[in-house]
């Protein structure tokens, strides 16, 4: 099989890459040391299986396994942790399977055997193991292509339809998670001003009264004002007069 490893750690790279070696009949095709890496290494070599560290500066494994699920072809993920065993425990009970540091060759080939591709369900059970750790971008699917978009940069989401629509700092983009998902995965950082629209409470100008009476508020950097309901006013002025 061909083998991409992503792991911040040097040494463990080449840990990972002499055990392959002495395991033989296997192909270590690429390196790489975040999350974003992952998706970019996955999506141009194609592999068959990618080892990923799950704690990684920047994007953690589980937000990239997650994104990298969204390929028409995902690798199979075979995680490489530090973990406590409380935590592994937890792993066990989804069924994914998992690599303790330091890693030993006879585990290593079990894993390669028996890898097996993650399913969306178990993607969504890692997100709530790994709470602490916040995703820190949206991928979207660009030209046959999963793109990354960092969170810092997106001004609003805007439902229409059965997608969403991503208003960020290079354009618009449109993406399949409910406009409900978004607001539980990203409550501290984006207010719901309307039935179909968050926005960014980093990227809040002003707030603005129109001759008709109703409300819209402004965003750094754009020239639309997104409506804010009736609803959802009060709560607007009130992070308004947080920030």
């Amino acid at each position: 099989m061909k083998i991409l490893i992503i792991d911040d750690e040097h040494l463990a790279r080449q840990r990972l890459t002499s055990v392959i070696a002495e395991i033989g009949s296997h192909e270590v095709i690429g390196e790489g040391t975040h999350g974003e890496q992952a998706l970019n290494l996955t999506q141009s070599l194609q592999p068959d299986v990618l080892l990923l560290d799950i704690r990684m500066p920047g994007m953690s494994g589980v937000e990239a396994a997650a994104h990298i699920m969204k390929l028409e072809q995902p690798p199979a993920i075979i995680f490489t942790t530090a973990y406590d065993e409380y935590a592994l425990q937890a792993f066990d009970a989804h069924a994914v399977d998992y690599l303790l540091k330091p890693i030993r060759k006879e585990r290593l080939q079990q894993a390669l055997e028996n890898a097996r591709r993650l399913t969306r369900a178990q993607i969504h059970s890692l997100d709530e193991i790994d709470a602490s750790e916040e995703r820190k971008h949206i991928s979207a699917r660009l030209g046959g292509e999963l793109r990354l978009i960092p969170i810092e940069d997106i001004r609003y989401f805007m439902a229409e339809h059965k997608y969403v629509t991503v208003r960020y700092t290079g354009g618009t983009v449109l993406i399949e998670e409910s406009l409900r998902q978004l607001e539980d995965g990203f409550a501290n950082l984006f207010l719901r001003v309307h039935r179909n629209a968050l926005i960014s409470i980093a990227h809040i100008t002003k707030l603005e009264k129109d001759k008709s009476g109703r409300h819209h508020v402004h965003l750094r950097d754009l020239e639309e004002a997104i409506e804010v309901s009736r609803r959802h006013l009060p709560t607007v002025r009130k992070v308004m007069r947080s920030l």
